[in-house]
């Protein structure tokens, strides 16, 4: 594996000092980015094959919590596999049943029959293993004798998407590559593999994550017109007006008129990266991945990514010249792998230098005393999570990684705050702020709460992520829109969601079978019927 060239200079201050220039964004360029964005959100909405997409989910309207049901949900985004048995209670809450299943990566670069075989029999384990009251939605139209169990299906990655239960893989993201999956209807690949194994089980619905983190979020507290997920990936859908996606053309959905549920996918914001902040290690990082020059607003925030950007700068600095800046100029294997750095430890080595976490305050002492100890502790966790050799790490070159950490971090948040603000100023309720005098009138939602769900583990559980993300928006939309925004955790949107979304599918099935239109208002999701047109559709956490 290649490493980026090592730095050169006189002094290390000089080095460090070009480093926090490069990683840092003032709030001019803040603007610059949230205004590309505002491009990119009106090309994407007059025009598909848009990199970023503002995709139509066919979704009208959110729920209020009042919404009941129980319903299957599986979840595959990363990592882990998770099913779920979520039951909307209609009084804001839902109860949940899940299990996780580690998905390993051979069943991730395998053929995708192997793959979706593994998540057939994972469901398969979850209702053998933990039997539970009857589903809703559990007798098909087609054979009054065929039962079935109704399953919604998180699927994080991009697809075209013709239904609600259907779509099309286009590509693999996340370090997934299995074979044979290109150009192939997920629903159909997972209900194949149900058919196969005989199992009950079919897949009404094909979920986005972070529609999923929307409807969740405005199911618990009542209303939301915003979801975006901060963690392995990036990406944000909101409450669109249908009359501005103007790539709908003649579809009838049009002239009824009303809102849409939009999945941006600004993880491929700035593909061309003309307004992005990019640096050597962002390159570095890009030429390496397995989509290069693609998903670039994801690559500079997500959690996939911040622990390598942060690996090739310390290899920079142990490589640098004439004299090596970190740990004597030794490395170590985690160091010398690609990815052997993961976003968790710039977690905790940002929670050792907070005391947040399982690292409470240092003891009463000097302010020189205090940092000693953070950094000592910094120390320990270079040590063990690096596999580097104590007496190689010095208090300074411990300061240097969280301080190389803390910038990488940073940037991430504030630019973060762009997409947010975008969506914010794009739906009329802020204006790009100019530091003048702040007026609300004649913003939509004047004066009211604006709903925001927030899920993922950068947002949720990174030292002072989400505060540096308000600052940040604060800057961009000035402090009266800004005090009125309410981010809260979206509770399990990829379960909750998906099972919102399973019941937005049996009313449509129910609506298809009788042969007539089916709307309602808050009682449940409002639901027009299917309209047999394709449009691109990805999904992407």
């Amino acid at each position: 594996m290649s490493h980026t060239t090592a730095l050169h200079g006189s002094a290390k201050e000089d080095i460090l000092e070009s480093l926090y220039n490069q990683f840092t964004i003032d709030d001019q360029r803040l603007f610059k980015i949230t205004q590309t964005f505002l491009s990119e959100i009106s090309d994407g909405l007059s025009s598909y094959g848009r990199p970023m997409a503002m995709i139509p989910t066919f979704v009208n309207g959110v729920p209020d919590g009042s919404e009941t049901g129980t319903f299957l949900a599986l979840d595959l985004g990363g990592t882990n596999l998770r099913v779920c048995e979520v039951t909307l209670l209609g009084d804001k809450t839902f109860s949940l049943r899940q299990q996780k299943y580690k998905v390993s990566e051979a069943l991730k670069t395998g053929e995708v029959t192997t793959l979706f075989d593994y998540l057939a029999d994972s469901v398969d384990a979850f209702l053998t293993d933990t039997p539970s009251q009857d589903y809703d939605s559990h007798v098909s139209h087609a054979d009054e004798d065929s039962s079935y169990v109704p399953l919604a299906l998180t699927f994080s990655f991009p697809v075209e998407q013709s239904a609600l239960d259907s779509g099309v893989l286009l590509t693999w993201t996340k370090g997934f590559s299995a074979k044979n999956a290109i150009g192939k209807d997920v629903v159909k690949l997972l209900q194949d593999a149900f058919d196969r194994k005989h199992i009950h089980v079919k897949c009404v619905a094909l979920v986005n994550d972070t529609v999923g983190a929307l409807l969740s979020r405005a199911y618990t507290s009542g209303g939301c017109i915003l979801g975006a997920i901060f963690g392995t990936g990036t990406n944000g859908a909101y409450v669109e007006d249908v009359a501005k996606i103007t790539k709908l053309s003649q579809n009838p959905t049009v002239a009824a008129g009303g809102e849409m549920i939009v999945n941006t996918e600004w993880g491929a914001f700035n593909n061309s990266r003309s307004a992005l902040p990019t640096t050597p290690y962002d390159n570095k990082l890009d030429r390496e991945s397995i989509n290069p020059r693609f998903q670039a607003f994801e690559k500079f925030i997500s959690g996939m990514y911040l622990g390598e950007i942060t690996r090739n700068v310390i290899l920079s600095l142990i490589d640098a010249a004439p004299q090596p800046l970190l740990f004597r100029g030794r490395s170590s294997v985690p160091l010398n792998k690609q990815w052997g750095l993961d976003t968790a430890v710039l977690s905790e080595i940002e929670e050792a230098w907070e005391g947040l976490g399982r690292f409470s305050p240092p003891e009463q002492g000097s302010p020189e005393a205090q940092k000693g100890e953070k950094l000592r502790r910094i120390q320990g966790i270079l040590a063990h999570r690096l596999e580097l050799s104590p007496p190689d790490i010095s208090l300074a070159d411990a300061d240097i990684v969280r301080q190389v950490c803390n910038l990488i971090a940073s940037r991430a948040a504030r630019m973060s705050a762009t997409a947010v603000a975008a969506i914010l100023v794009h739906t009329g309720r802020a204006r790009l702020w100019d530091r003048g005098e702040q007026s609300s009138v004649g913003l939509k939602d004047e004066g009211k709460r604006i709903g925001v769900g927030v899920d993922g583990s950068l947002v949720e559980f990174y030292p002072n992520f989400q505060t540096k993300l308000r600052a940040s928006l604060r800057a961009l939309v000035g402090p009266e829109v800004e005090s009125r925004v309410d981010i809260g955790m979206a509770k399990d949107g990829s379960g909750a969601g998906a099972a919102l979304c399973a019941l937005v599918a049996q009313k449509q099935s129910q609506a298809n079978h009788t042969n007539g239109a089916y709307e309602y208002d808050h009682k449940d999701i409002k639901v027009t019927p299917p309209i047999e047109v394709a449009y691109i559709s990805s999904l992407s956490r």
